[in-house]
Parts: C-alpha cells; sequence; structure tokens
C-alpha cells in the first residue's frame, strides 16, 4: 500500500473569482491507525459549488473553510484498514473525506463514514444520483415545491447533478418538468435523453425580456414551481411566470459565487402572486435522508433515473475542474478520480 498521500490545501481566499492559486498540493504520510479508527482509500471526490462559498471567510449556513487544511469535499472510497469492528478491509464506504487520497476516519462518529451496496448502483453514483445532489434534489422538490400531478415545475442548471434529478423526480410525479441550460448541448441532453418536456437555453437569451419570453414558450401554463439553483436574471425570470401561490427552493444561487452581490429585480412579484419561497441546506433534514435514499437507488438501479458524470482522471486536475464547475463547463456530475 501506498504511504504517501497527495492533499489539496485551501492556501489563500479568493478576492473575487477563485483561482488555482488559491490552492495548495502537499504530500504527507498515511499516518497509523489508532483504536476506532478506519482508513480510507478514496476512488471520487465530488466538486460541488458549495465549496466556492466556503472558501470565503464570511457569515454563511456553514463554518468557512479552514486555511492551509484539506479543502472538505464528499468522497467514495474502499476500506483499506480498520481497527473498528463496524468495518472490514474492502468495505465500499461514502463519507467527507476532502480533496486527498487517503482518508483516516474515527469510525465511532456518527455520520462521518457510511457503507454502500455497489450490486445495483455504481459506487460514483453514491456522490450524485444517490447521494447528497440526489437528495437534494429529492427534498427541495418533494418537500417545498410540493408537486402535483399537472403542474409545470421549472429547475435551473438542469443539466447538472441537481437539476437533471429534479426534473426527473417531477416527471415520475407526473408533472410538466422545464429546465433551464446553458447551450444547445445541455439543453437536448435534458430533452432528449433526461425526458424532460422543454429546455431554455439561457445562453441564446441575453436580456430579462428574451428569457421571460422562452420561459412562456416552455411552460404555456405559468410556472407552479420553481428548483432554483442559478439565481439573477434566470431568477427575475421565472418569477415573472409563477402561478399564483407557487413555490419556489432556493438550493444555489451560483450566479453570485464570484462575490457580487445578486439583488432580485422585481422583488413585489413574490408578494403580487404570494408566492412561498424558502431556501434549505439539505444536511439539516438528515431524517429525510433514508425515504430519499430509498427511492432514488430503487429509480437509480431500475434505469429510470438517469444521469451522467464529468470525470477528472487525477488529483491533481482537482482545482482545474472546480473552477470550471462553477463556470458551467462540466456535463452532469463532476468528479475527480483519486485512485
Amino acid at each position: 500500500m501506498a504511504t504517501i498521500n497527495k492533499q489539496w490545501l485551501l492556501a489563500s481566499r479568493p478576492a473575487a473569482e477563485a483561482t488555482t492559486g488559491n490552492f495548495r498540493l502537499v504530500e504527507t504520510p498515511v499516518p497509523a491507525l489508532a483504536e476506532g479508527q478506519v482508513l480510507v482509500r478514496h476512488h471520487y471526490l465530488s466538486l460541488d459549488p458549495y465549496m466556492r462559498m466556503r472558501m470565503n471567510d464570511t457569515k454563511s449556513y456553514a463554518a468557512p473553510q479552514p486555511l492551509n487544511a484539506v479543502m472538505i469535499g464528499g468522497t467514495v472510497g474502499e476500506v483499506v484498514d480498520s481497527k473498528h469492528p463496524k468495518f472490514a478491509a474492502g468495505d465500499k464506504v461514502v463519507g467527507m473525506g476532502g480533496w486527498q487520497q487517503y482518508g483516516v476516519v474515527d469510525g465511532n462518529a456518527p455520520g462521518l463514514l457510511r457503507k454502500v451496496d455497489t450490486t445495483h448502483v455504481p459506487l460514483s453514483a453514491y456522490l450524485g444520483a444517490v447521494g447528497m445532489p440526489g437528495v437534494t434534489a429529492w427534498y427541495g422538490l418533494v418537500k417545498l415545491c410540493s408537486p402535483k400531478a399537472g403542474e409545470t415545475i421549472v429547475v435551473s442548471a438542469a443539466s447538472g447533478a441537481v437539476g437533471s434529478a429534479v426534473g426527473q423526480l417531477a416527471k415520475v410525479r407526473g408533472c410538466r418538468a422545464v429546465g433551464i441550460a446553458g447551450g444547445a448541448d445541455k439543453c437536448r441532453y435534458v430533452v432528449e435523453e433526461l425526458g424532460f418536456d422543454a429546455c431554455v437555453d439561457y445562453k441564446q437569451h441575453k436580456d430579462l425580456k428574451s428569457l421571460e419570453a422562452a420561459l412562456a414558450e416552455a411552460a404555456p401554463n405559468g410556472i407552479d414551481g420553481n428548483f432554483e439553483n442559478v439565481g439573477g436574471m434566470v431568477l427575475d425570470a421565472v418569477l415573472r411566470r409563477m402561478n399564483a401561490f407557487g413555490r419556489m427552493a432556493l438550493c444555489g444561487m451560483i450566479s453570485g459565487y464570484d462575490g457580487a452581490p445578486i439583488p432580485l429585480s422585481d422583488p413585489s412579484l413574490i408578494l403580487k402572486s404570494r408566492l412561498r419561497l424558502e431556501g434549505f441546506i439539505v444536511s439539516e433534514h438528515m431524517e429525510l435522508w433514508p425515504e430519499a435514499l430509498k427511492e432514488l437507488g430503487m429509480l437509480v438501479a431500475t434505469g429510470k433515473l438517469k444521469y451522467r458524470e464529468t470525470i477528472a482522471p487525477r488529483i491533481e486536475d482537482a482545482p482545474e475542474a472546480f473552477l470550471g464547475l462553477l463556470k458551467g463547463r462540466n456535463f452532469g456530475k463532476q468528479l475527480v478520480k483519486l485512485l
């Protein structure tokens, strides 16, 4: 077994947009295990937009990522050594191992490490469709958007790991699913492969009036539920098409991850349409994860929930892949292969 662990640390905080210079790659020895600890060799790292906000030393829903510490991130991998009775070498596990090839985990700490079954669900899917992104989609749609058969659900960043699941879960519930994505290829994938009813290419609509008109065509009966991942002009356009008593789940504001403010152009629409708008963090609803994972796992195992992955081939590629994610350059779930 290799004794050297490659790790990406947060070296500095971004002044505006994040750059590769904010990260530093180091090599450290893999430590010996103490009683109760588990050594995991990570196969894949999940890259997610929330990481950008954690890089800032500002008030948010979670503490900032510490400087000169391993970057936070979800991982899947295999137990290679264990001094805990509940874990054995060969177990496939999911956890928050961070941007590194190996992780030492306290096997007694609740929720840090979870064994998974890869018989019918690929290991990497536990970082996507059957992991945090999938549960995020499920919670925001089912619990906040409260979809009913025949209603129209709109989701931005529709080709991404979260958005793609939102639309497919909405279709399972008998809804019209409309996506918003960037580029003809992504919109084609959303409709032809994922089964959405329509997809608006925001890159073809440079102003609010044009984007609103495209949404009106894609959602002729208005919008009953909105799952928001982008904010900015996209959210402004959606607000103008929301039906009375519509529901909006605010999951992300990727248009503002460079630190710039993203004000609403007409917040009075929330009042005029009597909208219910709620932001959420899926880790604050762990009691619902088993229910969500059960449905997601069944849908993936039976081929009814489709997903796509973009995989950076080496740990050295993690910063560039992360910056590309923030720019929308990935297709589907962005992973880094750590083996």
